[in-house]
């Protein structure tokens, strides 16, 4: 963990309700599937996001307006802000095998996409699945098709790609590994379907982000464990659903 002050380069809406968030600042040793948390000015607690991108000194944050949080911080251009970086465990990449799965739910290809493009990095073509309620909320199928994954759009009500959840578009198998986030109802349903060893991106609301304030525990195999500081990211195995 490193508390950081990074500049704003960009904070631009790129969906209904969604921005992206460009910061300059120290991205060394980052790894997809971490997160960071962010202090907004005029809020006492810090707000998690989760890397979108890392690399070149620019840290891609990507999140939903969901409270008056992020709603001040969507209209911030300029300026620094102060960072907890490096938190978390992120995406263990060596068992990605040779045809990995990403799955994501909302804005769950936030921590997917810094993945996607590791694996490209490792000449690894992934299939991607990613689920919105409907076409305004539809952000970066672009950018992984641009890496060279084969990408599918599912949205509930069909206005783009295809209509129908996530879970209707996994297939019956042909993937070495399924990394996946979302709502926790969609990876348990996911967790039902898959056909191969998986790692899910737990979302949890957290209050310190490092393990001191417990906010975010869940229930697993080994006992209690915190999201902030065992997880985000938790193998299958380990999930009490």
């Amino acid at each position: 963990m490193r508390q950081e002050i990074f500049e704003i380069i960009s904070n631009r809406r790129i969906a209904e309700g969604i921005y992206e968030l460009k910061l300059a600042g120290n991205t060394a040793d980052l790894v997809p599937g971490q997160f960071c948390e962010l202090r907004t000015e005029g809020f006492f607690l810090r707000r998690p996001f989760s890397v979108c991108d890392a690399r070149d000194g620019i840290l891609t944050l990507v999140y939903k307006v969901s409270g008056e949080g992020t709603r001040a911080l969507s209209t911030a251009q300029s300026g620094p802000l102060d960072v907890l970086t490096g938190l978390g465990r992120g995406f263990d990449t060596d068992a990605a095998g040779d045809r990995p799965l990403l799955v994501s739910g909302g804005t769950g290809f936030t921590p997917l996409y810094f993945l996607a493009r590791e694996l490209k990095e490792r000449g690894i073509r992934a299939r991607v699945v990613m689920g919105f309620s409907g076409a305004e909320q539809v952000a970066y199928s672009e950018r992984f098709e641009a890496l060279g994954h084969e990408v599918t759009v599912m949205t509930e009500d069909g206005t783009a790609g295809r209509r129908g959840l996530v879970t209707d578009a996994i297939g019956e198998g042909g993937y070495t590994q399924l990394f996946a986030c979302g709502p926790m109802a969609m990876l348990r349903a996911l967790d039902k379907k898959r056909s191969a060893p998986a790692q899910y991106s737990l979302e949890a609301r957290m209050g310190c982000g490092f393990g001191a304030c417990m906010g975010c525990t869940v229930e697993t195999k080994a006992g209690f464990k915190r999201v902030c500081r065992d997880g985000p990211v938790f193998d299958a195995k380990e999930l009490i659903w």
